[in-house]
């Protein structure tokens, strides 16, 4: 008989999802579920509902989301906190009206106010307006957080949240305007490159500073709090402010981005700031001691996880371009 948790994965081709997925495989889990957009729309009540009452699932990642970059959080507000609302409330609602104990929620850090105090710590939630650019995508997932504490309170479940910094690395959406920075950084540098550009230019003034997280590192970090006893982790956390942070801890400047992007790509150009655009928040860098003290810290260095992410967009591009000539 088969004794491992049946465990659901929302989001599994996503870049979080997929990458919990590999690491819940590399620790031995076998029983895991996956389902595709196609062939459920979690935004659907009614397939949600059939989906948790047929498959009979233990735990549940909810990795799923509508997620983008400053100018798809601007283009397509509606859209991202709908969606996302949708999404959360379904998986919660469905997976308590049947029987799953145990769910760990992915958040985001822009929940954070836009000018908290750095680094952030999880008890700055909901103390000062948010960022007006990805403001509807970050009302969406505090939202998810106050879900899952709702349904804890009331439904006695062990529903829990983490919230990552910017994540990057293999699975990520390099798409040239809805994409984050690191992704759309590799992307231009890497066309820079073929077509031996003299110039490329970065949105912004290139000064605000940005934690960044590989994506296999945050898997980890789910898969970790996720196994927590119930009494470890109620140690640091509060039934209505029981979200985790999880980061690395230090940050960079958006122009040493830059740089450190170019120099893995193998650009050698000029780097140029385009001021009339927006910055966004001038700082975001995470208060990780929380999830330190529960027994777990980052092991990929910036500059290794940008190698490994930039690999993997050229074996991903090279895929595409296969596929275009067969």
């Amino acid at each position: 008989m088969n004794t491992q948790p049946r465990i659901y994965v929302a989001g599994h081709n996503g870049l979080v999802g997929s990458a919990i997925v590999r690491t819940l495989r590399a620790q031995g889990y076998t029983n895991i579920v996956t389902r595709s957009h196609k062939e459920l729309e979690l935004t659907d009540q009614a397939q949600v509902r059939e989906f948790f009452r047929t498959e009979k699932i233990d735990q549940v990642y909810l990795a799923a989301a509508k997620v983008g970059g400053i100018h798809a959080n601007n283009t397509y507000p509606a859209d991202f906190i709908y969606d996302n609302m949708m999404v959360q409330a379904n998986v919660v609602h469905e997976a308590r009206f049947n029987g799953v104990q145990k769910l760990l929620f992915l958040g985001s850090s822009c929940i954070y106010p836009r000018m908290a105090p750095q680094p952030i710590k999880e008890e700055y939630l909901m103390s000062g307006m948010l960022e007006p650019t990805n403001e509807p995508y970050a009302m969406a997932k505090i939202a998810g957080i106050k879900l899952c504490e709702s349904y804890n309170r009331q439904y006695g479940t062990d529903y829990r949240s983490v919230m990552p910094t910017n994540l990057y690395g293999p699975g990520d959406n390099y798409h040239p305007e809805n994409s984050h920075v690191i992704p759309a950084l590799i992307r231009r540098f890497h066309e820079a490159k073929l077509s031996n550009a003299p110039e490329v230019v970065i949105w912004g003034s290139g000064k605000p500073m940005r934690e960044f997280l590989y994506v296999d590192d945050m898997a980890a970090a789910c898969v970790h709090v996720m196994n927590l006893d119930q009494a470890t982790y109620a140690k640091y956390t509060d039934p209505m402010h029981s979200h985790i942070n999880v980061g690395t801890g230090q940050d960079v400047t958006i122009a040493e981005l830059a740089r450190l992007v170019g120099e893995v790509v193998g650009y050698r150009g000029r780097i140029g700031f385009d001021t009339s655009k927006p910055d966004g928040t001038p700082r975001k860098l995470l208060d990780v001691s929380k999830l330190t003290q529960l027994g777990w810290q980052a092991s990929t260095p910036l500059s290794e996880g940008l190698r490994q992410a930039y690999a993997a967009f050229v074996e991903l591009t090279e895929a595409e371009q296969n596929r275009a000539a067969a």
